[in-house]
């Protein structure tokens, strides 16, 4: 569930193209100046959603009979205007008081403003939904190389410790999270949209440190990775008082690559 519309823009919702002009914030998608919010996502009788009424055969009405097929018209960008709308709604809601198992999707549009068909034709279920609201209140992922090995590890290890931070920092994220590990479908799916990709990656920066010579090649990568990214879970989330200093992802790479026993003894 990276996206199902395009790119996330930095806030976590996905951009796919901003409301057209006199389109209210969080009106539905398809509606236009007049058209009220959270109307239903239909077009009127003998309009398609995408253009024109069209004959049986596809051919926009009113074409003379023997013009080619028309390409066919696209739709018009999602809104992205109303996406943040829906993932603002639900903020709203959860720092209100209300818990994650409460929430429905009726709920969730009517605070928007959008209709359900609008959030369905971006998330399949609340889950998916719940997933990028945690997204987007989490810190960005930051780019990597794809190419180093451990230049890209200590910039993931930082990522970590900057996640744990911001969870340290918001009583709703520390609250929702906590919530999420008590509904096993909502962490599921947390876990195999975002926590596993990050698992993937840091696993192969390991590998392409090991094969450019940084780290040993007769151990195990899965053992290694759990080295390196142990330390700062334990910080992160087993001992929330533990500090997190600015410089924890590079002591912890420093002390793996010197070895923890004394010189002399190894």
């Amino acid at each position: 569930m990276q996206g199902q519309d395009g790119e996330r823009d930095r806030h976590g919702a996905r951009n796919g193209g901003d409301a057209s002009p006199g389109t209210p914030v969080g009106a539905p998608d398809g509606a236009s100046a007049g058209t009220a919010a959270g109307s239903p996502d239909r077009a009127p009788a003998g309009t398609s959603a995408e253009g024109p009424a069209t004959t049986p055969a596809g051919v926009p009405a009113g074409t003379p009979a023997g013009t080619p097929d028309a390409e066919p018209r696209r739709g018009r960008p999602r809104s992205a205007a109303a996406e943040r709308a829906i993932l603002d709604a639900v903020i709203a809601l959860l720092e209100a008081g209300e818990p994650l198992a409460g929430l429905s999707i009726e709920r969730i549009a009517r605070t928007a403003g959008v209709g359900k068909a609008t959030i369905y034709r971006r998330w399949s279920d609340k889950e998916e939904l719940f997933v990028d609201v945690v997204r987007d209140m989490e810190p960005d992922d930051p780019p990597v190389s794809g190419t180093e090995g451990l230049a890209d590890l200590r910039v993931m290890l930082e990522s970590l410790r900057t996640r744990g931070l911001a969870q340290r920092s918001s009583a709703l994220l520390h609250n929702i999270f906590a919530q999420m590990k008590s509904h096993p479908k909502l962490w599921n799916e947390y876990h195999g949209m975002v926590i596993a990709p990050r698992r993937l990656a840091l696993l192969e920066a390991v590998r392409r440190a090991v094969a450019a010579g940084e780290l040993r090649d007769d151990l195990d990568v899965e053992l290694i990775d759990d080295l390196f990214v142990g330390p700062m879970l334990v910080r992160t989330v087993h001992r929330p008082d533990a500090p997190l200093p600015d410089d924890l992802a590079d002591r912890i790479i420093t002390a793996l690559l010197q070895g923890l026993a004394p010189a002399g003894r190894v």
